[in-house]
Order: C-alpha cells, then structure tokens, then sequence
C-alpha cells in the first residue's frame, strides 16, 4: 500500500446491484483513507455508467485492465458466486488485495485454492459476509458471554427473499440457488454465535425446475450438543429473524441480514432489555474497514473472518449440496 500507507483506493470489480451498494457506501463512509476509486466491468458503456452514477474516478471495460491498475489497493469482488474463483486468481495474479462477495466461491476445493493462492503472494484475502464485520457481532456475543439468557443452547434463523426468477439465483452455471445466496447467512449466524466444532450437518431442499435448491431447511448439531435450525428461501419474503435461546431466556435478532434491532426477553417472554445498535452507512463499511486495518497491519487475513472459517462454511454447503445431489455445470 504505497502513498505513505494512508490511503486505500478501492477497484470494484463488476457493475450490478450488489456493488452498487458498496459503492453508496464507500461515498457516503467519507474516510479519510479510503477513497472509491475505480470500476470495471465486461462492457465499457456500463462501467462509465457506473462512474458517472457515482462519480468513480476510473472506469474500465474489463477486470484485467483493474487488476492491472498499479493505483488499486483493493479491489471488492461483486460478480456472481461462479466466478469468483477465477476472479479472485486474476486479482491475485496482480498481488492485488481482495474482498470477495459471499459465497466465497462455489465450493470448498475453489475456496482453498483462493486461499492458498493469496498466502503465496503474502496478499490480502477475506470474504464480504458483512454480518460478520458488524459491530452487532459483538454486542451479541458480549450479551451471550454476560449470561443475560443463561446457558445458550439453541439458534433458530431464517432469511427469504422473492428472488427465485432471478438469473443468478435461476441458472446452475452461476452457482445459483437459495443456499449460497441466502442460505450462507443463516449458516454464518449459526457458526458466529456456536462456533465452528461441528458435530453434525443435515438439510433439506426444495429444487426448482432447473435443479437449483429454492428452499432449504438446515440443522446443524455443534459437538458441545448445541443446535441450529435455519431455514432460507428464494420464493418469498421472510422474516428474517433470528434467536438463540438460553436456559434463563432468548435473544431475538430482527433481520440476520443487517441486525436492525436486538431484544432480550426473560423466562416469561417478558422484554427486559434492547441492546443499543450503532448508527451506519449501510452496514457495508466495516468489512472495508477491516481491509483497511488489514494492510497497514500488514496482514493476509481480517480476525472477523479468518481463512479457516470461509473454508468451514463453505464445507457445511458442499456437505448439503451433496447430500441433495446439486452438483454445479463446472464442477
């Protein structure tokens, strides 16, 4: 990270909705050492689209030319799930740092092989599963570890969307369905407040007509005899919400997505407290903070989410997916 170690410039590499988002974000965070700095996508009209929308410096009509850019300091992978493997290696190839949209990437095999690849080029690697970043994370935890619910036995979540005639949910080459679109924060929520020691993965799923899975019901059974009941869908809206239920009381998460309010309730289902939740931008800074504090720590991985929790969950979906014979095109 050159310019006296200051500044990061962010590439975001792809123009869709989801990176969009980012891009609102990194415009309305006003770090002083973070800067939106370039876009790329496959067709030039759109990445200079994209820059005017939101006034992005550089526009560039393929992911090479981004990689490429000396000036990049990280670049944000926003493309869908199937091509993130190639991607990430491209970005790589350039020793450029990489946040990389959840899922990760596909499978667990492409996953390591990211992984592995970034440690050979001592460069920045970490997965953009945002609740993982969010200062609610923590509240959460510290909440649990006070004893506020008593002893935590039980996580029930859900996340849903109408999204099922989308192209990347839709189509198996994009590695669509509910699972590695939806279904990954569920399973994130679970494993963040549990932990990784797992004892036990199970699922069922619903597939559409292309062989996709459109809902899924999820356990897992963690070793210390804890469990999660998590359930997405791609058919319609869910609630969102998530609980872990204690011996003394519950914790009750509206939207696991992007906690927007967390209570926690008594034996007798009477509310005793709501824990306070920081203003944010859109929820996306803090994984790019996280980067940022990442480089000039001079590290390869980000402590919200290490390489060796993308690599767990992303065993949990090849583990579902096989046990529900989806097998993606370019496996």
């Amino acid at each position: 990270m050159g310019r006296a170690g200051v500044l990061m410039k962010v590439g975001i590499l792809a123009a869709g909705g989801i990176a969009k988002t980012m891009a609102r974000t990194l415009n309305g965070l006003k770090h002083p050492d973070i800067e939106l700095y370039a876009v790329a996508s496959r067709a030039q009209e759109r990445a200079d689209a994209f820059a005017q929308e939101f006034g992005v410096p550089k526009a560039y009509g393929s992911y090479e030319a981004l990689a490429s850019d000396p000036e990049v300091d990280l670049i944000y992978i926003a493309t869908p799930h199937s091509e993130h493997h190639l991607n990430a290696k491209l970005c790589l190839d350039h020793k450029k740092a990489i946040l990389v949209e959840k899922a990760f990437t596909a499978n667990e095999a492409m996953a390591r092989e990211v992984l592995e690849y970034g440690k050979a080029q001592n460069t920045l690697v970490t997965e953009a599963i945002w609740t993982r970043y969010m200062p609610s994370r923590a509240i959460i935890t510290e909440a649990i570890n006070a004893g506020k619910i008593g002893t935590p036995y039980s996580i029930q979540a859900n996340l849903g969307y109408p999204i099922h005639l989308k192209e990347r949910i839709a189509r198996p080459e994009l590695a669509g369905g509910a699972l590695l679109d939806l279904g990954v924060y569920p399973i994130n929520f679970a494993m963040m407040f549990f932990g990784h020691d797992l004892k036990e993965v199970t699922g069922t799923c619903v597939k559409g007509p292309t062989g996709v899975d459109l809902l899924d019901n999820i356990c897992l059974v963690f070793k210390d005899g804890k469990m999660a009941s998590l359930h997405a869908t791609a058919m319609g809206p869910a609630d969102r919400s998530g609980m872990i239920l204690g011996t003394d009381g519950y914790i009750v998460v509206q939207n696991i997505n992007n906690p927007e309010k967390v209570e926690i309730f008594d034996k007798d289902h009477k509310l005793v407290e709501e824990l306070p939740l920081p203003q944010q931008v859109t929820g996306y800074e803090y994984q790019v903070i996280s980067c940022l504090h990442a480089l000039q720590e001079g590290r390869i991985e980000c402590p919200e989410m290490p390489h060796q929790h993308t690599l767990d969950v992303m065993h949990v979906m090849d583990e579902l997916r096989q046990q529900w014979g989806i097998k993606y095109p370019f496996e």
